[in-house]
Order: structure tokens, then sequence, then C-alpha cells
């Protein structure tokens, strides 16, 4: 049997990451654990109460909010297991979940990354992930399979290679990060779980989806769903991801796909509601791709992995 670490970034939010800490109590089912706990530069630290009230927890202090790559890799290094399994403190895992993703990884040596079903917490019936389409360079658009809809096994049968893991539930293989390297932190929120499975794949592993391994997830509490943090990381980070893994053509034509159709359907979308802060967010967000020319470039240091 294969020692799991369980990998969790915190961020302000200790009532929502205790949630998640209580689910791993109560319904996992998978002796070889090691939970990890990463506080990500939290405004009140809550680690020492948590060292009293969860002593069987390894819990790591940011002093500065790194972003949720920077904090993942924080847990990553202190991670043991022969896989890692990377989940939002917003989600609540079900019993046989991590078992099941562990076993897949054992019969299918090619998988690098495997992501669980992902259903929506407050709504339990409704799926939010069943797998990603592969993606189109030309405008930095893929589909997440399933998004919305009732779940009556209707994408069951999907279980198997899909397009992109899911950055809320990653099970990563240890031995496959060595060789793809640490989460790329210039992204810093949105987009760095495309950029990493990119990753994976150009190291020879695949990426799965496990559609009989279920977790459920409290969609937007860390950012919520019009923020001017997530206006601006979106943005930025497309742009970011075309830069470091489109081909050179299709990274042209997305560049003038991004400024001539993009930004000005946005600055429409947001005048008309009423959201013209949006618009100096979404500036700043192009400006820095041309201002940052070195952060395109990959940060990784596989020696740095247990």
């Amino acid at each position: 049997m294969h020692l799991i670490s369980i990998i969790t970034v915190n961020y302000n939010q200790p009532e929502v990451t205790e949630a998640l800490l209580q689910s791993v109590i109560s319904k996992n089912d998978y002796p070889e654990i090691q939970m990890i706990v990463v506080d990500n530069g939290s405004q009140k630290n809550p680690i020492e109460a948590w060292k009293k009230k969860y002593p069987w927890a390894h819990f790591v202090r940011s002093e500065n909010n790194l972003g949720f790559a920077g904090g993942n890799n924080l847990g990553i290094r202190e991670a043991y297991g022969d896989y890692l399994f990377l989940i939002n403190n917003d989600t609540e895992i079900t019993p046989g979940l991590i078992g099941r993703l562990a076993d897949q990884m054992e019969k299918n040596p090619q998988i690098g990354i495997i992501s669980p079903k992902i259903k929506y917490f407050d709504d339990q019936d409704t799926l939010q992930y069943a797998g990603f389409t592969a993606m189109n360079y030309y405008n930095a658009r893929n589909q997440c399979i399933g998004q919305f809809e009732k779940d009556n096994g209707q994408y069951d049968h999907l279980t198997g290679q899909t397009g992109f893991a899911h950055g809320a539930a990653m099970m990563v293989r240890k031995c496959a990060l060595k060789k793809a390297g640490l989460m790329p932190e210039q992204f810093f929120l949105y987009y760095e779980e495309l950029d990493w499975c990119d990753r994976f794949k150009r190291a020879g592993y695949e990426i799965w989806v496990d559609m009989q391994a279920v977790i459920y997830h409290k969609e937007s509490i860390s950012v919520g769903k019009n923020s001017m943090l997530k206006t601006y990381f979106m943005n930025r980070n497309r742009v970011l991801y075309i830069r470091r893994n489109a081909p050179f053509f299709k990274r042209k034509v997305f560049y003038l796909h991004f400024l001539l159709l993009v930004v000005p359907r946005n600055i429409f979308s947001y005048m008309l509601g009423k959201n013209s802060a949006h618009i100096g967010m979404m500036f700043r967000s192009v400006w820095w791709n041309f201002t940052n020319r070195s952060n395109s470039h990959y940060i990784g240091y596989p020696t740095e992995i247990k």
C-alpha cells in the first residue's frame, strides 16, 4: 500500500479548512496518509490552534501569500508520499475516493495526474467536472465537460485520458512530478494546473479523470464569482499560458484574437454590466504580459522534491 500525501492550502479561511479536515477524519478510509496543510500568509496565523486540534496533521506556514501554485509547492516539498493528492481547502472528500485514485495510479503507470469526478457541494446532484476537452491554442479555449449538468451517470464512461486535470482535486505521481517539475508559480492564481498538465504530457505522462471517484467542491469561496482579482488573473494568465505552451503560429494567431476580439468584447461587457472598474484590471492584465517577458520562463526544481 502506497503512502498518500494530502496537501491543501489555507488563506484566511480557517473554518473552511477545518471542515475539510473533519471530512478527512470522518470519511477517509485509506489508512496510509500524510495530511499537510499550508497556511499561505493568512492575516491571523491559525497553526498553533490547529496543532492542538489536529495533532495528526502536518502544518506549514508562509508569512506571505505565495498564490495557489506557491502554496501547493510548499506542501509538495514536505510530502513523502508516492502519490500526492492536492485538494482545495473548500472541498470535502468521500469514502473510497483516495483508495480508488491510488488504485488507478498503481494499475496505470503512465498516469501522471488524475482527478476525480467533481460535484458541487451545495447541489450534490450537479456536476462541476467530468474531464476537460483538449485546448484550442488559437483562442485559449476548451470545455469543462458536464459542468452544471445533473449527474445521471451520462459521463461515467469517460474514465481514462482527458484534456486536463482540475485544480480543485489532483492526485499526482511523485516520480512524474520529479520529471515535470513543481507547479508554475508565475501564474499565482488560475491556469497553473493547465500549464502543469501540459508539462506532464511533455514529460511523457497521461492526464486522467476517474468518474467512479467523487469529491464535492464549494465553488468560489476563495475569490468570488465576479471579483476584481479574478478578472485580473484570468485575463493575465490566459495570455501567459499561451506564451508558455502554444506553438509559434498558433501563439501569434491567439495574440491577434485576444487583442482584436477578446479585449473589446470584455470592455463592452463590463460597461454593459456597470462594472467599469474591471476595465482597468483588463488593461493591467494585458500590460503585465508586455512588461514581464522573462516571467514566461519555466520555474521548476525537481531536485527540491523529496
